[in-house]
């Protein structure tokens, strides 16, 4: 069954809420122990995933016209100024206090917003070797990517199968190659490598 709007919302405040949780029991060290994000610490994520709650539109649009309208640009210096400036206290209700904030990317619609806090999400719990998402909730934000969100992250899947194992998902077509749900979120990511086709042939081979 398709998850509807309602179910898309009520799994990014499910998700939300365990960050929060996870987040609440982090040690000083680890808030400045790098992520998956390239020069970012735990801290500059939560900044960086926090920033629609705190940030108006024409704050938003005055920062990303400084930033040359790259948002890129633009959101990596929010997350390092609001990283350093704010208390991990005040980063972490950051995200407790706005659970249930409406924020959608423009034009994302809420599979966006849930692609958006489970993907850094992972930035976050795998850097910590902390439990990630439930392998529901990354297949439905898998199986609500489009071919332009994946393409943004210029990921080379051809040839290639990627195929689930705790999850009905798979995507690509080509050589098998099983994993959990969560190393092909992070594959087509750009956060883990993508499998070495030699072994995905004799993987295929097995079958």
């Amino acid at each position: 069954m398709t998850p509807t709007e309602t179910d898309l919302r009520a799994q990014t405040h499910a998700e939300r809420e365990r960050l929060a949780a996870l987040l609440g029991d982090l040690t000083e060290q680890q808030w400045d122990s790098p992520s998956l994000c390239d020069g970012w610490r735990v801290r500059e994520v939560v900044a960086h995933i926090t920033m629609p709650f705190r940030t108006s539109a024409p704050r938003f649009v005055a920062g990303l016209a400084a930033a040359r309208f790259s948002f890129d640009r633009y959101a990596d210096r929010v997350a390092r100024r609001d990283g350093a400036r704010m208390t991990t206290t005040e980063l972490r209700d950051a995200l407790r206090d706005n659970i249930r904030h409406p924020w959608q990317p423009p034009g994302g619609g809420p599979a966006a917003a849930l692609s958006h806090d489970v993907i850094h999400g992972l930035d976050i719990t795998e850097a910590l070797d902390l439990p990630p998402a439930p392998a529901s909730r990354i297949a439905t934000v898998l199986a609500h990517s489009r071919p332009r969100a994946l393409a943004y992250f210029g990921v080379d899947l051809t040839g290639l199968e990627l195929r689930a194992t705790d999850a009905e998902f798979r995507l690509g077509t080509g050589d098998v190659v099983e994993l959990p749900v969560k190393d092909i979120l992070m594959t087509v990511t750009g956060r883990r490598p993508v499998p070495d086709r030699g072994t995905a042939a004799r993987l295929a081979d097995r079958e």
